[in-house]
């Protein structure tokens, strides 16, 4: 039965990458191509030889995908190991599910609200890297009292992008696109269409009510644009205390090498206490989220960070073979031997938003269990899951198919921490809730912006009572393309321990 189980794994070699927790799991734990190849290279592969050509070629890869890696596997019926046994039965049911997208999305556990396809895997890599079109708008948005109209807010603005030298910054906010009132039923089209320049039409908050003031604000999206995930870093000095702030955007691999530079800094500084701001962070690299943690940290290297929960064949495979696969250590390095700057804290402030999501929670859980955690803010999101990017690999040297370009990035595990906590789908609760207020965003990194002054009065004991927001963000509306960020990312740059 296990030859069977696992006898097309040699087709879809795993192609780990964490972005975007993606824990963006949207939001990075290295299972090696070659390794594993080696590894089942014992494995019976005598795979269902069918001829199949065009878009039928793209659902037989969806179907084995997902019977290999899915994590709600053995609960979707159509994914039974079974149905594959008669080679004419299964080329039938390939027949009669031609259309990609649409079987993908037939074969989704109803508890699944991340799993998705791509039929452009350059677009996704790029997307999981933070390298998209954009203008450097980072925004929310949320519905008006009559629940069909809605405002956009700005949460803030990218370095060296396009906005970055237009009058608009955190806290404006908007009302309309092109001169077109942003509703429910065109804000996806308007902001998140094909077109790469659009106008804003911008307006003000004034006794609790948005009204139009009759500016506006050009804003061209450029393609390929990096986002820096460290968008603010800075040493406080606060009475007779060093704090080090660190605005996380995005757990990405690219910056790596620059978050332990920034560590390096804050242990130069001497710094007394931490506070890291994730509240606008999505997810991503697995690995990324490990350096992290070991920055803070560094007195754990070598204990489990956090644990890894497949689908049932394939936690028996990893438990035959690999067993120590499973878990994310602590390291003192990063993979290409860079030692990390580590704070060896003990105690660290977080502030977080219903926009913190994927490897951002699992960071805060992960933590949870070793040292003292201090959240700030709102509740998270609520994502305790991971995802892998899966291509149609035609041969054990990662070849991809050359007649399509889909992929997927499909939820394939659950992540605990050491104690074995996984259990936080509907978020992490914050120990000092605050929520954001739109009528005082308050400005990123200044000791008077609401979230980092309530950290600096834990931190200080100043004593000084948190304001309550007046105009808090509620009702956020939830855009797709923003759930592909939220995830934890599971890649091939796995952590090493000197």
């Amino acid at each position: 039965m296990k030859d069977h189980v696992l006898k097309f794994i040699g087709r879809f070699i795993l192609k780990l990458s964490l972005v975007f927790i993606l824990i963006f799991v949207s939001c990075s734990k290295e299972k090696d191509s070659n390794e594993t190849n080696e590894n089942l290279s014992n494995i019976d592969s005598d795979d269902i030889v069918i001829s199949l050509e065009g878009a039928l070629q793209i659902s037989d890869f969806v179907w084995k995908g997902l019977n290999q890696y899915y994590y709600w596997q053995e609960q979707v019926s159509d994914l039974d190991d079974r149905k594959a046994l008669n080679s004419s039965e299964y080329a039938k049911y390939i027949n009669d599910n031609p259309e990609p997208e649409e079987f993908f999305e037939s074969l989704k556990h109803e508890n699944d609200r991340f799993s998705y396809i791509t039929s452009d895997y350059v677009a996704l890599q790029n997307q999981l890297q933070g390298i998209v079109a954009s203008n450097g708008v980072e925004f929310g948005l949320s519905l008006m009292s009559d629940g069909q109209s809605v405002f956009g807010y700005v949460r803030y603005i990218h370095k060296n992008s396009d906005a970055s030298d237009k009058n608009i910054e955190r806290g404006d906010v908007f009302t309309a696109v092109d001169g077109q009132d942003l509703n429910v039923n065109n804000y996806q089209d308007l902001l998140y269409g094909e077109n790469l320049t659009y106008t804003l039409h911008m307006a003000d908050i004034s006794e609790n009510t948005i009204t139009s003031n009759g500016e506006t604000v050009e804003l061209t999206k450029v393609e390929n644009f990096e986002k820096n995930s460290i968008h603010i870093n800075k040493v406080l000095s606060v009475s007779d205390r060093k704090i080090g702030y660190l605005m996380y955007t995005q757990f990405v691999n690219t910056f790596n090498n620059d978050l332990n530079d920034i560590f390096g800094n804050f242990k130069s500084e001497g710094i007394s206490d931490l506070v890291l701001d994730l509240r606008y962070n999505a997810g991503g690299s697995l690995t990324a989220c490990v350096y992290l943690a070991s920055l803070i940290t560094g007195q754990f290297t070598g204990e489990i960070f956090s644990q890894q929960i497949w689908n049932s064949k394939l936690m028996d495979y990893w438990n035959n073979n690999n067993p120590e696969s499973l878990k994310d250590l602590f390291v003192d390095q990063m993979a290409d031997g860079t030692v990390l700057n580590s704070l060896n804290l003990n105690k660290i402030y977080i502030l977080t938003t219903g926009r913190s999501a994927s490897a951002s929670e699992l960071l805060i859980n992960g933590l949870a269990s070793h040292i003292d955690i201090i959240q700030i803010g709102d509740t998270t999101y609520g994502k305790n899951v991971g995802s892998i990017t899966v291509y149609d690999y035609i041969d054990n040297d990662g070849t991809k198919n050359p007649d399509h370009t889909y992929a997927m990035q499909p939820i394939v595990l659950k992540i605990a921490n050491s104690a074995g906590f996984a259990d936080y789908d509907s978020g992490l609760d914050a120990t000092v809730e605050l929520k954001e207020d739109i009528s005082n965003m308050g400005v990123l990194g200044e000791t008077s912006e609401p979230l980092l002054s309530s950290a600096i009065n834990q931190i200080t004991g100043s004593g000084k009572k948190d304001t309550k927001a007046v105009m808090p963000i509620e009702n956020i509306i939830d855009n797709i393309r923003e759930k592909h960020l939220q995830t934890i990312i599971i890649d091939n740059r796995k952590p090493g321990i000197k």
